[in-house]
């Protein structure tokens, strides 16, 4: 016996399984070690983990079983539905069982996320690691258990069907134009109108003209960390860019890198991250020594490129003379306080706008489900405009002291408005600074959006809106009370009709 305490069960009648037939019971994977990974589908620490986990599972192939045990935060990821888009952007292979009301984790006293818990191939539980683990470290001490369960004759053979080869996901002819597009923004170009599209499930950035034609495509289609010619370059799932007249900067969040890619020749460099998940930004460092952790999202102001560095809850900031990188705000711990910018605490910001005057840098912190504003200034400060607390969420208009978003994570500024694609709530939503308020921004037609992340305003009346669990980009049209399909869809055609409201009236 390795454990003192026998692992609960998990296969358990009321609850759903995915990626494989029927439920798995611990009593079948005896013989095997079995990890268990309490996981949401919000958090980018658990999705940190992931790549840990496919590494141990090539290292011990049919010894060692993963299943990811879902214990939703927000009231959105206990939709099923929902739970399948985020397996499938994650590209997690594994099994998963999706456990609203986290009757397993309560079982094993989980209280946090991520925790992995070892299951001994005897049944037992070997014990369990809170937060993301060195990956190394982990397979070293898995390789050192292993050689003693297999001297004491405990290990057997794999259970059929318990460990499902990972599918291929790469963007192909005749595929849909999207896989759950990220931010959108504008590309403008001697004097040609041109938007630039995250194409994050393909691996791919998209530049396309004003009718939603692609007009360029960098990046393979399939993950890799690759600089070079367009065709031949790679990204993993980039989710934000901005772009000038000759570059395009891009949040590669998969790689934990910013790069870009240069207009006039097609070729990709990266500027800063080293490839793997970094620690909290403290000092000024060149950008090639800086380890990123998930950025999500970039911005261009006063000749530097500010970016949404999820992983460790910080704004961080990269001259563009000097190629330096540095925090601008965020102590790196999570939640949600104000105060001067090195000093605030955010939580997993996702999304960034910059104000009229460029004096003020709006951010979607997801996970407190907050919109914060950071002063530009020489007194730079961050300040809460809406938002409580980790635990504080819903869909709430009114005063924006009273309002409550669920995990936005796409931002515009707009006539003195900041948009907010309010993702777990499937809505758009208005933020009127001058009158203190929260409102829904309601289209027409009743077309329903699926987490939407990123969005994009053209003047005051036409926003282009990442509908992205709908694998397409929405033309809406405020003053005619239109709305269409921009790009992609289920067919992947252009603009292709969607829903018209006969009513000539602006969308609220």
């Amino acid at each position: 016996m390795y454990g003192l305490t026998r692992a609960p069960s998990i296969d358990r009648p009321d609850l759903q399984w995915f990626n494989v037939p029927r439920p798995l019971s611990l009593a079948d994977l005896r013989g095997r070690l079995v990890i268990l990974d309490f996981w949401t589908s919000c958090c980018v620490n658990c999705l940190h983990v992931q790549p840990t986990l496919g590494r141990i599972r090539r290292a011990f192939p049919g010894q060692v079983v993963v299943i990811g045990v879902h214990s939703p935060k927000f009231t959105a990821e206990r939709d099923p539905e929902s739970l399948r888009h985020a397996i499938a952007r994650a590209g997690i292979t594994h099994p998963v069982v999706h456990d609203p009301d986290m009757s397993i984790g309560k079982e094993y006293c989980v209280r946090a996320w991520p925790t992995l818990v070892f299951v001994a191939p005897d049944g037992m539980i070997l014990g369990d690691l809170r937060g993301e683990p060195d990956a190394q470290r982990v397979i070293d001490g898995i390789g050192m258990m292993m050689r003693t369960w297999k001297e004491d004759g405990l290990l057997k053979p794999p259970a059929r069907g318990a460990d499902p080869a990972a599918p291929a996901t790469r963007a192909a002819d005749g595929e849909a134009a999207l896989r759950y597009p990220g931010k959108i923004r504008a590309a403008h170009r001697h004097g040609e109108r041109l938007w630039a599209i995250a194409d994050t499930g393909h691996h791919r950035i998209l530049v396309a003209d004003d009718g939603g034609a692609i007009r360029a495509v960098y990046g393979r289609g399939q993950a890799g960390h690759l600089d070079g010619p367009a065709d031949r370059c790679a990204f993993s799932s980039p989710q934000g860019l901005d772009c000038d007249e000759d570059f395009i900067y891009v949040a590669d969040t998969g790689n934990h890198a910013l790069r870009r890619i240069d207009r006039a020749t097609g070729a990709v460099a990266t500027l800063a991250g080293a490839g793997r998940r970094g620690c909290a930004l403290r000092t000024p460092a060149k950008g090639a020594d800086t380890a990123l952790a998930s950025p999500w999202d970039v911005i261009l102001a006063h000749g530097r490129l500010l970016f949404a560095n999820a992983g460790t809850h910080q704004i961080g900031q990269m001259c563009l003379t000097s190629g330096y990188v540095e925090p601008l705000a965020g102590n790196a711990r999570e939640g949600l306080c104000d105060g001067p910018a090195l000093d605030a605490v955010l939580a997993q910001p996702s999304g960034l706008a910059l104000s009229a005057d460029g004096m003020a840098l709006y951010v979607a912190d997801s996970e407190t489900s907050a919109i914060r504003r950071v002063g530009l200034g020489a007194d730079a400060r961050v300040d809460t405009l809406v938002g409580k607390g980790l635990f504080d969420f819903g869909h709430v208009n009114g005063p924006l002291c009273a309002a409550r978003l669920q995990h936005a994570t796409g931002l515009a500024f707009c006539d003195g408005a900041v948009l907010v694609a309010d993702s777990y709530n499937h809505r758009l939503r208005s933020l009127d600074l001058a009158a203190g308020r929260m409102t829904d921004l309601d289209l027409p037609g009743g077309v329903a959006l699926h987490e939407p992340s990123g969005l994009v305003a053209d003047g005051p009346h036409r926003l282009l809106v990442s509908d992205t669990n709908n694998h397409r980009i929405l033309e809406i049209d405020r003053a005619a009370g239109t709305v269409h399909t921009w790009m992609g869809g289920p067919s992947g055609s252009v603009g292709e009709s969607v829903e018209e409201s006969g009513a000539k009236t602006p969308c609220r």
